[in-house]
């Protein structure tokens, strides 16, 4: 069975190719999103893909996964070091979930280096680039499938 993941990208993501090419690199959140639905099916995945300026609009979001998904892979960009709303919805619906950012959050400014999110994940990737989305996309398989064990 095809197990569904949502992949959530926070605050300013969708400027993606064009901000800040030297930390975010040139590729955009559309040909992202088409690396991401590639890879997920090459792994029997099915991926929805979100992108919000609004926290509000990410707490729906969350909110509305239970029994949807199987997974929450999650750039909660700007939202990471401030939401304590995206934590709790996280920690609410109880579902797998891996924290991702483009950038090493940990050799940036100070106030990058506390995720207020990171309570409610499995794990964080960071630092990779765009590539941190398939190393979420293939710990989500490799978590699930050591479930099912």
């Amino acid at each position: 069975m095809t197990k569904k993941i949502l992949i959530i990208n926070g605050p300013n993501l969708n400027l993606l190719g064009d901000r800040e090419e030297s930390k975010y690199g040139k590729t955009s959140l559309e040909d992202l999103k088409k690396n991401c639905e590639s890879h997920a099916k090459s792994i029997d995945f099915s991926i929805e893909f979100f992108q919000s300026n609004i926290e509000g609009e990410i707490v729906t979001a969350i909110q509305k996964a239970k029994g949807v998904f199987n997974a929450i892979i999650i750039n909660a960009a700007g939202y990471t070091h401030t939401s304590v709303a995206i934590l709790d919805a996280l920690l609410a619906v109880k579902l797998l979930t891996i924290e991702v950012h483009i950038t090493n959050i940990y050799n940036r400014e100070d106030f990058r280096k506390k995720s207020l999110i990171s309570k409610a994940a499995k794990g964080i990737i960071c630092g990779f680039g765009i590539n941190g989305y398939i190393m979420a996309l293939d710990s989500v398989k490799k978590i699930l499938e050591n479930e099912n064990k």
